[in-house]
């Protein structure tokens, strides 16, 4: 049986296995009760678990969040995959900025 998540290799540091660990454990347990509604391929718990095994716990947290809050009503929808490589302006003291990472344009 392959895994839905993320299956590439990644550094297995202390942040990255716990936020992996959550997201997991989210989808073992709430995901079943609020159900298969994500307007995005990969789902977001996909996606966050992928970005936080990418990018670490901090930036992976940030895209993973941004993520949920493009999903909800008028939102956007589609395939919106996790960026390989970060820009570098996406900086530690400035989350906003990754907001703006990710399908824009709803379709």
């Amino acid at each position: 049986m392959t895994s839905r998540n993320f299956s590439g290799h990644w550094r297995k540091t202390p942040g990255r296995l716990f936020g992996t660990a959550l997201v997991r454990l989210y989808q073992l347990t709430l995901s079943g009760f609020i159900g298969n509604s994500c307007r995005h391929l990969p789902t977001c718990s996909e996606y966050g678990y992928e970005a936080i095994a990418r990018h670490g716990l901090w930036k992976g947290g940030w895209l993973a969040l941004f993520r949920v809050g493009r999903c909800g009503p008028g939102g956007t929808h589609g395939i919106d995959n996790v960026p390989v490589e970060l820009d570098a302006r996406l900086t530690w003291w400035a989350p906003w900025r990754f907001a703006s990472v990710g399908h824009r344009c709803g379709g």
